[in-house]
C-alpha cells in the first residue's frame, strides 16, 4: 500500500463497512419514549419499589382486622391433672373418676382438640400511627416512580438529540472528506505542474488523513449514541438507529421557570419526612396500653376429627408494657431524630433544586448567545472557504491558507450543531426541573 490515494480508498471503505455494515433501523423519539416506557430496567425497579412500599402498607390492615387461626390437636397423656381436664372437657366424667385412685393414677387418655381463635385489635394508637407512615411512603414510592419517568423521558430527548447530533457530524466530516480529496487533486495537478512543492503536497494529505480519522470517531459515536438508546429501551440486539428528524434548534415554550414544590420528586421528599414523623408519633404512643378481645371456640373427643363436646371463651384484655428497659425511651428518641434529619435534607434538597434551576437558566442564556455568534461565524467561514478556494484554484492562494480555511469551517460547522445541542437541552433540562 505505498500509493496514498489506495490508502484513503481502502481507509473510506473499512469505516463505511464498520458502520454500514450492521442494521441499521429508523427510528423516532416518540417510538424511543414508547419502548421506554415499556421495557426500561429502571422504570421497573422503581414500579417493585413501589409494590414493596405498597405491601408494607398492607401489612398495617392488622390495626383493624383480626387474627383468625385454628388448630388440631391429638394427644395422649396419663398426667392427672390433664387425664381429668380431657374428660371434662369431652364431658364424659363420670362418678367413679373422682376415685382417689383413679385420680391419683389414671389409665391412659386419648384427647382430641379442634380450636378456632379470634383475636380482634380494638384500641392499638400506635399500630394508627405506623399504618399512617406506611401510607405516607407507599405515596412517596408512587411519586418517585413518576419522577423516574420523567427523569427518563428527559434522558430519552438527551439521548436522540446525541444521536441526530453524531450523524450531523458525520455529515459534515463526510463532505470536509469529500472538500480535502478534491483540494488533493488539485494540489497532485499542480505538483505536476511544477506549481506546488511537495511538502504542500504531503500538507494536503496530512489534511485528508486528520478528517478519515474524525470521520471514524464520529461513526464510533454514532455506535454509542445507537448502543445507549438501545440500553435506555432495554433492548440487547444493539443496532445501529437513524433518526427519523434531523437535529433543528428547539422551540419551546417555558412559562414557569421556578421550582414548584408540586414536583414528583420534592412531593416524595416530603411525604418521606411526614412517614418519620409518624413513626416518632407511634413510638410515643408505644407507652400507652392495648386493648384487644379475643374468643375461641373449642371441639373435643376421645376420636380423631369428632365433635362430641364444645365450649367457648371470649373477653378482652388491657395490656400495658410499662418499663422495658428504656428500650422504647432510646427508640423514641431516634425515631425523632431521623424526623428531624428528614426536615433539613427536605430543606436541603429544595435550595439543591433551586440552585440547580439557576445554573440551568444562566446554561440557556449562555448558549443562546453562543448560538448567535457562531451561527454568524459559520457564515464567514464558509465565505472566507469559498473566496480561498477559488484563489487556489487560479493559483492565488497558498496551500496553508487553504487548508486552515477548510479545518476551520468544518470545525465551525461541528460547533454549530454542537451550539444547538446545547440550545436545546438547556431547554429540556430547565423543562425537567420546573415540571410538576
Amino acid at each position: 500500500m505505498k500509493n496514498p490515494t489506495f490508502k484513503i480508498l481502502f481507509f473510506a471503505l473499512m469505516v463505511n463497512l464498520s458502520l454500514y455494515g450492521q442494521e441499521q433501523i429508523a427510528i423516532t423519539k416518540k417510538d424511543v419514549l414508547s419502548k421506554v416506557s415499556e421495557r426500561n430496567t429502571s422504570l421497573k425497579i422503581s414500579e417493585e419499589d413501589f409494590q414493596q412500599a405498597k405491601a408494607d402498607f398492607k401489612q398495617t390492615n392488622a390495626v383493624f382486622l383480626p387474627n383468625i387461626s385454628a388448630s388440631h390437636t391429638a394427644m395422649a397423656t396419663t398426667n392427672p391433672l390433664m387425664a381429668f381436664g380431657s374428660k371434662l372437657n369431652q364431658e364424659i366424667l363420670t362418678q367413679n373418676d373422682f376415685n382417689p385412685a383413679l385420680l391419683n393414677d389414671p389409665s391412659q387418655i386419648e384427647n382430641y382438640a379442634t380450636k378456632i381463635e379470634v383475636q380482634q385489635p380494638l384500641i392499638n394508637i400506635d399500630g394508627m400511627y405506623q399504618r399512617k407512615a406506611a401510607k405516607s411512603k407507599m405515596d412517596a414510592m408512587a411519586l418517585k416512580t413518576e419522577r423516574t419517568q420523567d427523569y427518563l423521558a428527559f434522558e430519552v430527548e438527551k439521548a436522540y438529540m446525541q444521536l441526530q447530533l453524531a450523524y450531523k457530524a458525520v455529515t459534515v466530516l463526510e463532505k470536509a472528506l469529500e472538500a480535502a480529496n478534491a483540494n488533493k487533486k488539485l494540489a497532485d495537478n499542480s505538483f505536476k505542474q511544477g506549481y506546488l512543492q511537495r511538502a504542500d503536497v504531503l500538507n494536503v494529505e496530512v489534511r485528508v488523513t486528520e478528517v478519515q480519522n474524525q470521520l471514524q470517531s464520529a461513526k464510533s459515536n454514532v455506535e454509542n449514541a445507537s448502543n445507549y438508546l438501545s440500553f435506555l429501551m432495554n433492548d440487547e440486539t444493539y443496532v445501529v438507529y437513524i433518526p427519523a428528524d434531523e437535529l433543528e434548534v428547539s422551540t419551546r415554550t417555558l412559562e414557569d421557570q421556578t421550582i414548584s414544590e408540586n414536583r414528583s420528586d420534592i412531593k416524595a421528599m416530603a411525604l418521606a419526612s411526614s412517614a418519620y414523623e409518624a413513626m416518632n408519633k407511634a413510638d410515643k404512643m408505644a407507652f400507652l396500653p392495648r386493648l384487644n378481645a379475643f374468643g375461641s371456640y373449642e371441639l373435643y373427643d376421645d376420636q380423631i376429627f369428632q365433635a362430641g363436646a364444645n365450649g367457648y371463651t371470649f373477653g378482652a384484655q388491657l395490656s400495658w408494657d410499662i418499663f422495658q428497659g428504656s428500650k422504647r425511651f432510646a427508640k423514641a428518641q431516634k425515631s425523632k431524630s431521623e424526623f428531624e434529619q428528614s426536615k433539613l435534607e427536605y430543606q436541603q434538597y429544595v435550595s439543591q433544586s433551586n440552585l440547580e434551576l439557576n445554573k440551568a437558566k444562566r446554561a440557556f442564556l449562555d448558549a443562546a448567545n453562543k448560538l448567535k455568534l457562531i451561527t454568524l461565524a459559520l457564515e464567514q467561514s464558509e465565505e472566507s472557504l469559498r473566496i480561498r478556494t477559488n484563489r487556489f484554484k487560479e493559483g492565488l492562494e497558498k496551500t496553508s491558507d487553504l487548508l486552515m480555511a477548510e479545518t476551520q469551517f468544518s470545525q465551525k460547522q461541528l460547533e454549530y450543531y454542537q451550539t444547538i445541542f446545547e440550545y436545546n437541552y438547556a431547554q429540556a433540562y430547565l423543562e425537567f426541573l420546573t415540571k410538576e
